[in-house]
This record gives structure tokens, sequence and C-alpha cells, in this order.
């Protein structure tokens, strides 16, 4: 049987390490290792039962540091289940942590892409995502505009008939 709280453990101290190398893609590292993270939570959720973050962030906030709490585990935890989708997984890894929370959220899947791409695209920093956000910028699109976005994000062996 899998021990997920070492699984996790040694996912947070490899990244502790990793995180102290200056390396322009140690951004994305986080970011996949937080959506590894996420998994693991969520199959140890299914095995052990839903407080099982509570007893991992006790345990990890002293053996790897105090940023491992609840609720940045929960996020790791919602990260992986918004994210793990085949529609979005591949988009997602073009974003800092930063705009990953953010983007948690929301709800709706062609929003969330939106505002991926436009991150990509713009070079959109944590504010300047905030600010579209707030803005309803997606929603203000016309509606034609929105479903081509669609239609490109999602070509049509996404869809099931």
């Amino acid at each position: 049987m899998m021990n997920y709280y070492n699984e996790i453990k040694n996912k947070l101290i490899d990244n502790e390490i990793y995180s102290k190398v200056k390396d322009y893609s140690k951004e994305r590292h986080r970011v996949i290792t937080y959506f590894e993270i996420g998994k693991l939570l969520n199959e140890a959720g299914g095995t052990y039962g839903d407080n099982i973050i509570n007893e991992y962030s006790k345990k990890l906030m002293i053996e790897v540091g105090k940023k491992y709490n609840r609720s940045t585990l929960f996020r790791m935890k919602q990260f992986y289940n918004m994210f793990s989708s085949e529609k979005v997984a591949p988009l997602v890894q073009q974003l800092s942590w930063s705009h990953c929370l953010i983007l948690l959220p929301i709800k709706d899947v062609n929003k969330i892409n939106y505002y991926i791409k436009q991150v990509s695209v713009r070079n959109l920093s944590k504010r300047q995502l905030q600010d579209a956000i707030k803005s309803n910028e997606y929603e203000r699109l016309p509606k034609e505009t929105r479903n081509k976005l669609i239609d490109n994000v999602y070509p049509k062996r996404y869809y099931k008939n």
C-alpha cells in the first residue's frame, strides 16, 4: 500500500531544494509538483478520508515548512481537481502558481482557458489577470467570439456525441 504522506513529504522536500536553484523553469516545476501533490492528496482522501489534509498539514508544517498548512494543501488538491481535465491540463503549465490560485474560484472551463490563453499571449502579471477577471473581460466578448475561442481550444475530437 502506498504511503501517501511520505510521497507528499518527499515531493515537497525535493521542491524546496529545487526552488533554491536559480532556474527560469522553477515556477513551472512548482506548478507540476503541486499538481502531482494534489493528485496524491485526492487519492489519499479517497483511501483515508477527507481529514487526511489536516493530519498531513500538521506534520508537513513541522517537517518541511510552515507554508504547507491546511489551506495550502487544500488548494493543491483543488488545483488538481480543477486542472486534471484533458481539456485544461496541457495549458496550465504555462502559468505560475500565483496565476493558478487566481483561477481556482472560476468554474467555467471555457472562461479558465480564455484567461490562461490571455496570460500566455499578453504575458499578464498576476495583478493584470486579476484586473481582467474583475472587469469581466471574458463575459464582455461577443458570443460568436467566445464560440470561436472554444472551437480553437477544443477541437471536435473533445466533443462527445
